[in-house]
Protein backbone atom coordinates (compact mmCIF):
# COMPACT_ATOMS: atom_id res chain seq x y z
CA UNK A 1 0.00 0.00 0.00
CA UNK A 2 1.17 3.52 -0.78
CA UNK A 3 2.77 4.92 2.41
CA UNK A 4 1.62 8.47 1.62
CA UNK A 5 -1.98 7.28 1.49
CA UNK A 6 -1.59 5.50 4.83
CA UNK A 7 -0.41 8.72 6.39
CA UNK A 8 -2.67 11.26 4.70
CA UNK A 9 -5.81 9.26 4.00
CA UNK A 10 -7.86 9.89 0.85
CA UNK A 11 -6.61 13.07 -0.79
CA UNK A 12 -9.11 12.65 -3.62
CA UNK A 13 -12.44 10.87 -3.61
CA UNK A 14 -14.34 9.73 -6.69
CA UNK A 15 -17.86 11.02 -7.18
CA UNK A 16 -20.59 8.39 -6.75
CA UNK A 17 -21.82 8.55 -10.35
CA UNK A 18 -18.27 8.33 -11.72
CA UNK A 19 -17.53 5.33 -9.51
CA UNK A 20 -20.67 3.57 -10.72
CA UNK A 21 -19.78 4.31 -14.34
CA UNK A 22 -16.32 2.84 -13.84
CA UNK A 23 -17.90 -0.26 -12.31
CA UNK A 24 -20.42 -0.60 -15.14
CA UNK A 25 -17.59 -0.49 -17.71
CA UNK A 26 -16.04 -3.58 -16.12
CA UNK A 27 -19.14 -5.70 -15.50
CA UNK A 28 -19.72 -8.70 -17.74
CA UNK A 29 -23.36 -9.66 -18.18
CA UNK A 30 -24.24 -13.30 -17.76
CA UNK A 31 -25.54 -15.37 -20.65
CA UNK A 32 -26.22 -18.55 -18.68
CA UNK A 33 -29.86 -19.62 -18.84
CA UNK A 34 -32.02 -22.38 -17.42
CA UNK A 35 -35.59 -23.56 -17.79
CA UNK A 36 -37.76 -23.42 -14.67
CA UNK A 37 -41.36 -24.26 -13.91
CA UNK A 38 -43.62 -21.21 -13.82
CA UNK A 39 -44.50 -21.56 -10.09
CA UNK A 40 -40.77 -21.35 -9.25
CA UNK A 41 -40.05 -18.42 -11.61
CA UNK A 42 -41.04 -15.53 -9.33
CA UNK A 43 -38.52 -12.64 -9.57
CA UNK A 44 -36.54 -14.45 -12.28
CA UNK A 45 -35.53 -12.64 -15.48
CA UNK A 46 -36.80 -13.92 -18.82
CA UNK A 47 -34.16 -14.93 -21.35
CA UNK A 48 -36.56 -15.34 -24.28
CA UNK A 49 -39.73 -13.59 -25.50
CA UNK A 50 -43.05 -15.10 -24.48
CA UNK A 51 -46.19 -15.25 -26.64
CA UNK A 52 -49.56 -16.85 -26.03
CA UNK A 53 -50.51 -19.85 -28.13
CA UNK A 54 -54.17 -19.76 -27.10
CA UNK A 55 -57.09 -17.41 -26.54
CA UNK A 56 -58.13 -16.65 -22.98
CA UNK A 57 -60.94 -17.32 -22.65
CA UNK A 58 -61.19 -19.74 -25.54
CA UNK A 59 -64.99 -19.60 -25.40
CA UNK A 60 -67.58 -16.86 -24.97
CA UNK A 61 -68.66 -16.70 -21.33
CA UNK A 62 -71.21 -14.98 -19.16
CA UNK A 63 -69.83 -11.87 -17.49
CA UNK A 64 -72.76 -11.72 -15.02
CA UNK A 65 -75.12 -13.99 -13.14
CA UNK A 66 -78.42 -14.07 -14.99
CA UNK A 67 -80.03 -15.54 -18.09
CA UNK A 68 -78.48 -16.16 -21.49
CA UNK A 69 -80.82 -14.93 -24.18
CA UNK A 70 -81.05 -13.81 -27.77
CA UNK A 71 -80.77 -10.02 -27.58
CA UNK A 72 -83.50 -9.55 -30.17
CA UNK A 73 -85.98 -11.15 -27.73
CA UNK A 74 -85.45 -8.28 -25.26
CA UNK A 75 -86.08 -5.34 -27.60
CA UNK A 76 -88.56 -2.99 -25.94
CA UNK A 77 -88.32 -4.66 -22.52
CA UNK A 78 -88.73 -2.28 -19.56
CA UNK A 79 -89.89 -2.20 -15.96
CA UNK A 80 -93.44 -1.42 -17.12
CA UNK A 81 -93.43 -3.76 -20.07
CA UNK A 82 -91.22 -6.83 -19.47
CA UNK A 83 -90.61 -9.50 -22.08
CA UNK A 84 -91.56 -12.99 -20.94
CA UNK A 85 -89.27 -15.87 -22.01
CA UNK A 86 -89.46 -19.59 -21.41
CA UNK A 87 -86.62 -21.04 -19.28
CA UNK A 88 -84.83 -24.05 -20.83
CA UNK A 89 -81.78 -26.08 -19.83
CA UNK A 90 -79.47 -25.26 -22.77
CA UNK A 91 -79.14 -23.73 -26.26
CA UNK A 92 -82.05 -21.28 -26.25
CA UNK A 93 -84.19 -20.84 -29.30
CA UNK A 94 -86.04 -17.55 -29.97
CA UNK A 95 -88.25 -16.76 -27.00
CA UNK A 96 -86.15 -18.87 -24.59
CA UNK A 97 -83.58 -18.19 -21.84
CA UNK A 98 -80.98 -20.30 -19.99
CA UNK A 99 -79.87 -19.69 -16.40
CA UNK A 100 -76.11 -18.92 -16.31
CA UNK A 101 -73.53 -17.88 -13.73
CA UNK A 102 -70.52 -15.58 -14.02
CA UNK A 103 -67.88 -17.41 -16.04
CA UNK A 104 -70.30 -19.97 -17.50
CA UNK A 105 -69.88 -20.84 -21.16
CA UNK A 106 -72.44 -18.96 -23.23
CA UNK A 107 -74.93 -21.52 -24.62
CA UNK A 108 -75.21 -21.93 -28.37
CA UNK A 109 -77.96 -19.70 -29.73
CA UNK A 110 -77.51 -17.01 -27.03
CA UNK A 111 -75.74 -13.71 -27.74
CA UNK A 112 -76.35 -11.68 -24.54
CA UNK A 113 -76.87 -12.11 -20.80
CA UNK A 114 -79.52 -10.26 -18.81
CA UNK A 115 -78.45 -9.63 -15.21
CA UNK A 116 -80.36 -11.58 -12.58
CA UNK A 117 -81.46 -8.34 -10.85
CA UNK A 118 -83.24 -7.29 -14.04
CA UNK A 119 -85.45 -10.37 -14.07
CA UNK A 120 -88.21 -12.08 -12.15
CA UNK A 121 -88.72 -15.82 -12.51
CA UNK A 122 -92.06 -17.58 -12.18
CA UNK A 123 -91.70 -21.32 -12.61
CA UNK A 124 -90.69 -22.07 -16.21
CA UNK A 125 -90.89 -18.44 -17.27
CA UNK A 126 -88.78 -15.37 -16.63
CA UNK A 127 -89.74 -11.72 -16.99
CA UNK A 128 -86.97 -9.56 -18.48
CA UNK A 129 -87.01 -5.84 -17.61
CA UNK A 130 -83.95 -4.73 -19.61
CA UNK A 131 -83.43 -4.36 -23.36
CA UNK A 132 -80.03 -5.78 -24.36
CA UNK A 133 -77.69 -5.26 -27.26
CA UNK A 134 -75.95 -8.19 -28.90
CA UNK A 135 -72.83 -9.11 -26.86
CA UNK A 136 -73.97 -7.28 -23.73
CA UNK A 137 -72.66 -8.84 -20.47
CA UNK A 138 -70.71 -11.40 -22.50
CA UNK A 139 -66.93 -11.88 -22.31
CA UNK A 140 -65.89 -12.72 -25.88
CA UNK A 141 -63.22 -15.21 -26.99
CA UNK A 142 -59.76 -13.72 -26.38
CA UNK A 143 -61.05 -10.89 -24.16
CA UNK A 144 -58.17 -11.49 -21.71
CA UNK A 145 -55.41 -12.72 -24.05
CA UNK A 146 -55.44 -13.29 -27.79
CA UNK A 147 -53.78 -16.24 -29.50
CA UNK A 148 -50.35 -15.11 -30.74
CA UNK A 149 -50.34 -12.04 -28.48
CA UNK A 150 -46.87 -10.91 -27.37
CA UNK A 151 -46.69 -10.99 -23.58
CA UNK A 152 -43.13 -10.34 -22.40
CA UNK A 153 -39.71 -9.35 -23.73
CA UNK A 154 -36.37 -10.81 -22.62
CA UNK A 155 -35.12 -8.95 -19.55
CA UNK A 156 -38.55 -8.77 -17.90
CA UNK A 157 -38.42 -9.70 -14.21
CA UNK A 158 -41.39 -11.90 -13.45
CA UNK A 159 -43.92 -10.91 -10.79
CA UNK A 160 -46.60 -13.04 -9.12
CA UNK A 161 -49.26 -11.60 -11.46
CA UNK A 162 -47.09 -12.58 -14.44
CA UNK A 163 -46.92 -16.16 -13.22
CA UNK A 164 -50.71 -16.29 -13.09
CA UNK A 165 -50.98 -14.95 -16.64
CA UNK A 166 -48.43 -17.47 -17.93
CA UNK A 167 -50.33 -20.35 -16.41
CA UNK A 168 -53.65 -19.02 -17.75
CA UNK A 169 -52.34 -19.32 -21.31
CA UNK A 170 -51.04 -22.83 -20.66
CA UNK A 171 -47.32 -22.09 -20.29
CA UNK A 172 -45.76 -24.43 -17.75
CA UNK A 173 -42.07 -23.45 -17.91
CA UNK A 174 -39.95 -20.49 -19.06
CA UNK A 175 -36.33 -19.82 -20.02
CA UNK A 176 -34.68 -17.46 -17.52
CA UNK A 177 -31.22 -16.15 -16.80
CA UNK A 178 -29.39 -17.86 -13.97
CA UNK A 179 -29.09 -15.56 -10.95
CA UNK A 180 -25.61 -14.10 -10.50
CA UNK A 181 -23.66 -15.86 -7.77
CA UNK A 182 -22.14 -13.53 -5.19
CA UNK A 183 -19.46 -14.48 -2.67
CA UNK A 184 -19.54 -12.41 0.54
CA UNK A 185 -16.31 -12.44 2.56
CA UNK A 186 -16.20 -10.81 6.01
CA UNK A 187 -12.72 -9.73 7.12
CA UNK A 188 -11.24 -8.58 10.42
CA UNK A 189 -9.27 -9.86 13.40
CA UNK A 190 -11.91 -8.64 15.83
CA UNK A 191 -14.87 -10.53 14.35
CA UNK A 192 -16.45 -13.54 16.06
CA UNK A 193 -19.63 -15.54 15.50
CA UNK A 194 -20.86 -15.35 19.10
CA UNK A 195 -19.91 -14.52 22.71
CA UNK A 196 -17.59 -11.57 22.03
CA UNK A 197 -14.87 -10.80 24.53
CA UNK A 198 -13.14 -7.45 25.08
CA UNK A 199 -12.19 -5.94 21.73
CA UNK A 200 -14.30 -8.45 19.79
CA UNK A 201 -17.47 -7.88 17.75
CA UNK A 202 -20.14 -10.28 16.50
CA UNK A 203 -19.89 -10.41 12.71
CA UNK A 204 -23.14 -9.19 11.11
CA UNK A 205 -22.19 -7.55 7.83
CA UNK A 206 -22.06 -10.74 5.79
CA UNK A 207 -25.55 -11.72 6.95
CA UNK A 208 -27.02 -8.32 6.07
CA UNK A 209 -25.25 -8.09 2.72
CA UNK A 210 -26.10 -11.67 1.74
CA UNK A 211 -29.80 -11.20 2.40
CA UNK A 212 -29.78 -7.94 0.45
CA UNK A 213 -28.11 -9.74 -2.47
CA UNK A 214 -30.84 -12.37 -2.41
CA UNK A 215 -33.51 -9.63 -2.48
CA UNK A 216 -31.79 -8.03 -5.46
CA UNK A 217 -31.98 -11.24 -7.48
CA UNK A 218 -28.56 -12.70 -6.74
CA UNK A 219 -27.55 -15.96 -5.10
CA UNK A 220 -25.32 -15.16 -2.13
CA UNK A 221 -22.79 -17.41 -0.42
CA UNK A 222 -21.38 -16.35 2.96
CA UNK A 223 -17.76 -17.19 3.70
CA UNK A 224 -16.14 -17.64 7.09
CA UNK A 225 -14.36 -14.64 8.59
CA UNK A 226 -10.88 -14.08 7.15
CA UNK A 227 -8.26 -12.51 9.40
CA UNK A 228 -6.18 -9.46 8.48
CA UNK A 229 -3.41 -11.53 6.96
CA UNK A 230 -2.42 -10.81 3.34
CA UNK A 231 -1.86 -14.46 2.44
CA UNK A 232 -5.19 -15.57 3.93
CA UNK A 233 -6.99 -12.69 2.23
CA UNK A 234 -5.39 -13.45 -1.13
CA UNK A 235 -6.32 -17.13 -0.91
CA UNK A 236 -9.94 -16.40 0.04
CA UNK A 237 -10.52 -13.62 -2.49
CA UNK A 238 -8.85 -15.49 -5.35
CA UNK A 239 -10.94 -18.60 -4.67
CA UNK A 240 -14.16 -16.61 -4.41
CA UNK A 241 -13.44 -14.81 -7.69
CA UNK A 242 -13.03 -18.17 -9.44
CA UNK A 243 -16.31 -19.49 -8.02
CA UNK A 244 -18.60 -16.46 -8.28
CA UNK A 245 -19.79 -13.80 -10.71
CA UNK A 246 -19.38 -10.99 -8.15
CA UNK A 247 -17.43 -10.84 -4.90
CA UNK A 248 -18.07 -8.53 -1.96
CA UNK A 249 -15.75 -8.12 1.02
CA UNK A 250 -16.63 -6.37 4.25
CA UNK A 251 -14.03 -4.57 6.35
CA UNK A 252 -10.40 -3.72 5.71
CA UNK A 253 -11.16 -1.29 2.87
CA UNK A 254 -9.71 1.93 4.30
CA UNK A 255 -6.08 3.08 4.56
CA UNK A 256 -5.00 1.90 8.00
CA UNK A 257 -2.26 -0.59 8.82
CA UNK A 258 -4.77 -3.46 8.92
CA UNK A 259 -6.77 -2.36 5.86
CA UNK A 260 -5.23 -4.81 3.44
CA UNK A 261 -8.09 -5.79 1.16
CA UNK A 262 -7.58 -3.17 -1.61
CA UNK A 263 -3.87 -3.95 -1.71
CA UNK A 264 -4.56 -7.68 -2.05
CA UNK A 265 -7.17 -7.15 -4.78
CA UNK A 266 -4.77 -4.87 -6.64
CA UNK A 267 -2.17 -7.64 -6.54
CA UNK A 268 -4.68 -10.14 -7.93
CA UNK A 269 -6.16 -7.76 -10.51
CA UNK A 270 -6.91 -4.03 -10.43
CA UNK A 271 -8.41 -1.57 -7.97
CA UNK A 272 -9.88 1.20 -10.12
CA UNK A 273 -11.71 3.16 -7.40
CA UNK A 274 -10.59 3.63 -3.80
CA UNK A 275 -12.38 6.28 -1.81
CA UNK A 276 -15.74 7.75 -2.87
CA UNK A 277 -17.27 11.14 -2.07
CA UNK A 278 -20.05 9.53 -0.07
CA UNK A 279 -21.11 9.67 3.56
CA UNK A 280 -21.24 7.47 5.53
CA UNK A 281 -18.67 5.12 4.08
CA UNK A 282 -16.20 6.89 1.81
CA UNK A 283 -13.52 4.15 2.25
CA UNK A 284 -15.21 1.87 -0.29
CA UNK A 285 -13.10 0.35 -3.07
CA UNK A 286 -14.02 -1.20 -6.42
CA UNK A 287 -11.84 -3.67 -8.26
CA UNK A 288 -11.74 -6.45 -10.81
CA UNK A 289 -10.00 -9.84 -10.70
CA UNK A 290 -9.99 -11.52 -14.10
CA UNK A 291 -13.63 -10.81 -15.10
CA UNK A 292 -15.05 -10.78 -11.57
CA UNK A 293 -16.05 -7.42 -10.04
CA UNK A 294 -14.97 -7.03 -6.41
CA UNK A 295 -16.83 -4.54 -4.21
CA UNK A 296 -14.80 -3.80 -1.08
CA UNK A 297 -17.24 -2.54 1.53
CA UNK A 298 -16.27 -0.70 4.74
CA UNK A 299 -16.51 -2.63 8.00
CA UNK A 300 -18.71 -0.20 9.91
CA UNK A 301 -22.25 -1.61 9.52
CA UNK A 302 -24.01 1.59 8.38
CA UNK A 303 -21.25 2.43 5.91
CA UNK A 304 -21.30 -1.17 4.71
CA UNK A 305 -25.05 -1.08 4.03
CA UNK A 306 -25.00 2.32 2.31
CA UNK A 307 -22.23 1.26 -0.06
CA UNK A 308 -23.79 -2.14 -0.69
CA UNK A 309 -26.97 -0.40 -1.86
CA UNK A 310 -25.07 2.14 -3.98
CA UNK A 311 -22.52 -0.18 -5.61
CA UNK A 312 -22.97 -3.90 -4.90
CA UNK A 313 -26.65 -3.74 -5.86
CA UNK A 314 -25.76 -2.28 -9.24
CA UNK A 315 -23.03 -4.87 -9.81
CA UNK A 316 -25.45 -7.71 -9.06
CA UNK A 317 -28.19 -6.34 -11.29
CA UNK A 318 -25.91 -5.43 -14.20
CA UNK A 319 -24.31 -8.87 -14.08
CA UNK A 320 -27.62 -10.70 -13.90
CA UNK A 321 -29.46 -8.75 -16.64
CA UNK A 322 -31.75 -7.37 -13.92
CA UNK A 323 -33.43 -3.96 -14.23
CA UNK A 324 -31.95 -1.29 -11.97
CA UNK A 325 -34.91 0.54 -10.49
CA UNK A 326 -34.89 3.60 -8.29
CA UNK A 327 -36.01 2.95 -4.71
CA UNK A 328 -39.56 3.99 -3.84
CA UNK A 329 -39.87 7.16 -1.79
CA UNK A 330 -42.29 8.61 0.73
CA UNK A 331 -42.77 12.38 1.09
CA UNK A 332 -42.34 13.93 4.53
CA UNK A 333 -41.65 17.30 6.14
CA UNK A 334 -38.16 17.49 7.64
CA UNK A 335 -38.42 17.88 11.41
CA UNK A 336 -35.04 19.56 11.80
CA UNK A 337 -32.15 20.52 9.55
CA UNK A 338 -29.64 17.99 8.26
CA UNK A 339 -26.11 19.24 7.58
CA UNK A 340 -24.00 17.84 4.76
CA UNK A 341 -20.53 18.34 3.36
CA UNK A 342 -20.30 20.15 -0.01
CA UNK A 343 -19.10 17.86 -2.78
CA UNK A 344 -20.13 14.73 -0.87
CA UNK A 345 -23.29 12.69 -1.40
CA UNK A 346 -24.86 12.12 2.01
CA UNK A 347 -27.37 9.50 3.10
CA UNK A 348 -29.08 10.66 6.30
CA UNK A 349 -31.12 8.17 8.32
CA UNK A 350 -34.62 9.26 9.36
CA UNK A 351 -37.68 7.85 11.06
CA UNK A 352 -41.29 8.88 10.47
CA UNK A 353 -43.38 10.66 13.06
CA UNK A 354 -46.58 12.71 13.03
CA UNK A 355 -46.86 16.38 13.88
CA UNK A 356 -50.10 18.37 13.58
CA UNK A 357 -51.55 15.58 11.48
CA UNK A 358 -48.66 15.68 9.01
CA UNK A 359 -45.96 13.08 8.43
CA UNK A 360 -42.55 14.34 9.42
CA UNK A 361 -39.07 12.87 8.98
CA UNK A 362 -36.96 12.95 12.13
CA UNK A 363 -33.19 12.53 11.62
CA UNK A 364 -31.98 9.52 13.60
CA UNK A 365 -28.39 10.68 13.92
CA UNK A 366 -25.95 12.50 11.69
CA UNK A 367 -22.89 10.38 12.44
CA UNK A 368 -22.17 6.98 13.89
CA UNK A 369 -21.54 4.74 10.88
CA UNK A 370 -20.88 1.92 13.31
CA UNK A 371 -24.31 2.21 14.97
CA UNK A 372 -26.32 -0.50 13.23
CA UNK A 373 -29.50 0.30 15.16
CA UNK A 374 -29.59 3.74 13.52
CA UNK A 375 -30.38 1.99 10.24
CA UNK A 376 -32.38 -0.96 11.53
CA UNK A 377 -34.71 1.32 13.50
CA UNK A 378 -34.99 4.00 10.79
CA UNK A 379 -37.74 4.15 8.16
CA UNK A 380 -35.40 5.11 5.34
CA UNK A 381 -32.80 7.63 4.39
CA UNK A 382 -32.62 10.96 2.63
CA UNK A 383 -30.19 11.37 -0.25
CA UNK A 384 -28.47 14.77 -0.22
CA UNK A 385 -26.70 15.33 -3.51
CA UNK A 386 -23.19 16.71 -3.85
CA UNK A 387 -24.20 20.24 -4.84
CA UNK A 388 -26.42 20.82 -1.80
CA UNK A 389 -25.17 22.09 1.56
CA UNK A 390 -27.64 20.39 3.87
CA UNK A 391 -31.42 20.44 4.08
CA UNK A 392 -33.31 23.06 6.13
CA UNK A 393 -35.95 22.32 8.73
CA UNK A 394 -39.44 22.26 7.21
CA UNK A 395 -38.23 21.14 3.78
CA UNK A 396 -40.48 18.68 1.92
CA UNK A 397 -38.20 15.72 1.26
CA UNK A 398 -38.35 12.27 -0.34
CA UNK A 399 -37.40 9.45 2.02
CA UNK A 400 -35.94 6.45 0.22
CA UNK A 401 -37.11 2.98 1.19
CA UNK A 402 -33.70 1.44 0.50
CA UNK A 403 -34.71 -1.99 1.84
CA UNK A 404 -37.46 -2.68 -0.69
CA UNK A 405 -37.26 -5.95 -2.60
CA UNK A 406 -36.15 -4.90 -6.07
Amino acid sequence: MDEDRKESGFKERTRVDDAREALADRVTQLDRTETVAVPEADARVLAEPVESDRNVPDYSRAAMDGFAVQASDTFGASDRSPEVLRVVEDDPMPGEAVRVHTGSALPDGADAVVMIEHTDRFGDEVEVFDALAEGENVAPVGEDVREGQHLYDPGHRLRPSDLGLLRSVGIESVSVFEPPSVGVIPTGEELVEADPGPGEVIETNSLTVSRLVDRWGGDATRYDVVTDDPDDLETAIAAACEEHDVVATTGGSSVGERDLVPEVVDELGEVFVHGVALKPGHPVALGIVEDTPVVMLPGYPVACIVNAVQFLRHAVKWTGELPVEEPPTNPAMLDRKIPSEPGVRTYARVRFDSKDGQRVAVPVRAGGSGVLSSVALADGWVEIREGIEGLPEGDLIAVQNWEWSA
